[in-house]
């Protein structure tokens, strides 16, 4: 049995299930809102699982599942060497967002990482602490800013309203997902002119090790692996 994880509620479980309804796969909950089962018609010997996004990384990991969809931050924030995990499969066209660093608007000097890193060099100085950076996404942030050389910040965790932690005082900066910039600017932050830290979408992962047996289902789908 082929199982197959997807986001539990939202926008993107409907969006994955008109995904494979596309592709004449039909995808389903059991009863209620509440509950996290699933049904699949048009497909033999596959069953759905509703997890969290969040969830799906960590058990596709894991083996519990060998199909899942979810964001392609996720996963490289959650698995260290993802690739020797899971396979990347299809990308699936919606659920788009960038992972961007992000710094008040009133820093008129700041337009770029070199201006980023000189203002973080002289925090320290005058403050003698480094410069704070909101995010939930330690492991990607502070693998792209060790690429540039920005060295004079720390990361804070945050779990709740990152675009906030500016206003309210507990970090400097915030390193987070947006798709429009519209909750980024009511804060009076601007997105340094840098491509983003990552795009994420929407993507099928497949576990690295149940590969072959998932493979006649993405051909069924249209899809290579």
């Amino acid at each position: 049995m082929i199982r197959l994880g997807v986001p539990s509620k939202g926008r993107l479980m409907e969006q994955t299930f008109d995904w494979f309804a596309s592709r004449g796969v039909a995808l389903s909950r059991s009863g209620s809102d509440r509950e996290y089962a699933g049904r699949v018609e048009g497909a033999e010997g596959v069953s759905l699982v509703l997890l969290s996004a969040g969830e799906i990384p960590r058990e596709l990991a894991a083996g519990r599942i060998e199909l899942g969809v979810t964001g392609t931050d996720l996963v490289r924030e959650k698995l260290a060497g993802w690739r020797s995990d899971v396979v990347e499969v299809a990308p699936m066209g919606f659920g788009h967002a960038d992972l961007i660093l992000a710094v008040p608007e009133c820093w008129r000097d700041c337009e770029d990482l070199d201006d980023f890193a000189s203002i973080a060099r002289d925090f320290r100085a005058v403050h003698g602490f480094r410069l704070r950076i909101a995010t939930k996404y330690h492991r990607l942030v502070r693998a792209w800013l060790a690429h540039h050389e920005v060295a004079d910040y720390q990361l804070v965790d945050s779990q709740g309203a990152t675009e906030g932690t500016v206003a309210n005082q507990t970090a400097e900066a915030v390193a987070d997902i947006t798709s429009s910039g519209e909750t980024l600017r009511a804060n009076n932050l601007k997105i340094l002119g840098e491509e983003p830290i990552l795009r994420s979408q929407a993507t099928l992962f497949a576990n690295r090790a149940a590969l072959g047996d998932v493979r006649p289902f993405l051909a069924q789908l249209g899809v290579e692996a």
